[in-house]
């Protein structure tokens, strides 16, 4: 580590002169909502730490109001890989310590002998706002899709790794294009972050229902309409318990939908809800399932909600759900009592053989890394054929295109003979765009689903009370964040 100069801290001192330490504000996470911050002036501490590095190691070191796209400058023949270094993760989920080191932490450790990986836990007194107020350093942060603008860039964390990828040797072109597209989408052109795991939406089936009503199970490559017929030949009551054809999870649902419809616009950050796809998609995977009246009754009972997995798991009342493709490996327990498999996710008429949009979780080297050298040699590794093949085995989805790695999924666990390759079955819709308003617009647009489906409402009615209320949210995260 280079030794900083009193000419260094004197440049650093230079560097953070304009920030008044008043005008510094954080947003935060609560219960899964994040209020967004843009323009976010970061506090003195972390000023100077970002400072002095800038000072010590050249552009290597960019602020986020810099172009942070140029390659550290090699100051030893020495690899990274076989030196010391130190590096510390973070991701807003709130992965737990055990699980971050089954899923990576082990194998980096393995890999990388010299390297000291350290993980802290989002939780109180180190969420995110905490960690920068306090000044301490993330290396690497991780996070899905959905929550990735909200960390990495609503904090200005971000660092454009193009040139450290193609000093190492990444092949882009090996991954999965839409994730890597999505990315580019995300950064501008440039590469904030590298997918890790991936995952998608799949039709789970309880075949004791099929079996009890003497029903066909689903096959792969059905279409929504032959599905919804499916569906309500297991809309009946026998005795006193209720059984249900069909339903989804609404959040996701609309999130990864297949027509690649984004929650805003992309241009004028408007609410872009009236349309006639978002109203197929609504009508035909949340409104249609419900026409029977028991399934109505059964959404009241929910206050409602549509049913989740709990009818599928614990009820086993309900015969097939639209949900993540790794929920198998999330609810191990759960899930081993049934009697299920899974199916491709239904596609449209219009739109045949595209599955769901793709739910990447990316890591990314911040601009407060120390050592970009050392982290992108875990980048290279987390990514190549190698731990991918290992992620497949265990049931992770991987995010390169590799038939061998993708035959893997799921054949290292004790679910084992399932029809995995259900996942992969479809092509990956175009991943939309992506806003640090999404969050906030997402609940308007879930609200009111139940009674939606129960007829209570009508579409266009529910449509445009989502979008008065999604456009209130976005003026709330405006006037927060100074957004324009």
């Amino acid at each position: 580590m280079k030794t900083i100069s009193g000419s260094a801290v004197q440049e650093a001192k230079r560097r953070i002169a304009p920030i008044r330490p008043e005008s510094t504000s954080f947003f935060h996470r609560s219960g899964g909502v994040v209020l967004q911050k843009r323009k976010l002036t970061v506090t003195l501490s972390l000023a100077l730490a970002l400072a002095l590095t800038a000072s010590a190691c050249g552009k290597s070191g960019t602020t986020a109001n810099e172009n942070a796209g140029e390659t550290p400058k090699d100051t030893t023949k020495k690899s990274a890989a076989n030196e010391p270094a130190e590096l510390t993760f973070f991701t807003m989920g709130g992965e737990s310590q055990d699980s971050f080191n089954d899923r990576y932490g082990n194998a980096i450790r393995k890999q990388f002998p010299n390297y000291t990986i350290k993980y802290i836990r989002s939780e109180k007194g180190t969420t995110l706002p905490e960690l920068i107020a306090s000044g301490t350093k993330i290396d690497i942060y991780y996070d899905s899709i959905g929550n990735f603008s909200d960390g990495l860039l609503g904090y200005q964390m971000q660092y454009d790794m193009s040139d450290l990828i193609k000093k190492t040797g990444i092949d882009l072109a090996k991954f999965e294009p839409t994730l890597i597209d999505a990315m580019r989408d995300i950064s501008g052109g440039k590469m904030y972050g590298l997918p890790v795991y991936n995952t998608n939406l799949i039709l789970f089936y309880n075949k004791a229902v099929f079996d009890k009503f003497g029903v066909a199970y689903p096959k792969d490559g059905m279409t929504w309409d032959e599905t919804l017929e499916l569906a309500k030949k297991l809309n009946r009551k026998d005795g006193d318990k209720q059984y249900l054809g069909l339903s989804v999870s609404p959040t996701h649902m609309l999130r990864m939908n297949q027509f690649s419809l984004p929650y805003v616009d992309s241009k004028t950050s408007k609410p872009v809800l009236d349309s006639e796809k978002w109203r197929k998609l609504y009508q035909t995977t949340m409104i249609d399932p419900a026409q029977d009246q028991g399934y109505k009754d059964r959404i009241t009972e929910l206050k409602n909600a549509l049913p989740y997995r709990d009818a599928l798991l614990k009820d086993q009342t309900l015969g097939m759900f639209v949900f993540l493709s790794a929920m198998p490996f999330t609810v191990a327990e759960e899930i081993t009592p049934l009697n299920w498999d899974m199916v491709s996710l239904p596609t449209f008429k219009e739109l045949p053989g595209v599955g769901s949009q793709a739910y990447p979780t990316y890591f990314s080297i911040t601009s407060m890394a120390g050592n970009k050298d050392a982290a992108i040699e875990v980048m290279k590794f987390l990514t190549s054929a190698e731990y991918q093949t290992d992620l497949s085995k265990k049931g992770t989805m991987p995010v390169l295109k590799d038939e061998a790695i993708i035959k893997a999924f799921g054949q290292d666990t004790k679910f084992k003979g399932k029809n995995f390759q259900a996942a992969f079955y479809n092509k990956f819709a175009p991943i939309s765009y992506k806003s640090i308003y999404d969050v906030t617009v997402e609940k308007s647009y879930v609200k009111q689903i139940g009674l939606m489906a129960k007829g209570e409402i009508d579409i266009n009615t529910a449509f445009r009370t989502a979008i008065e209320e999604a456009e209130k949210g976005i003026a709330d995260v405006k006037a927060r964040s100074g957004a324009k």
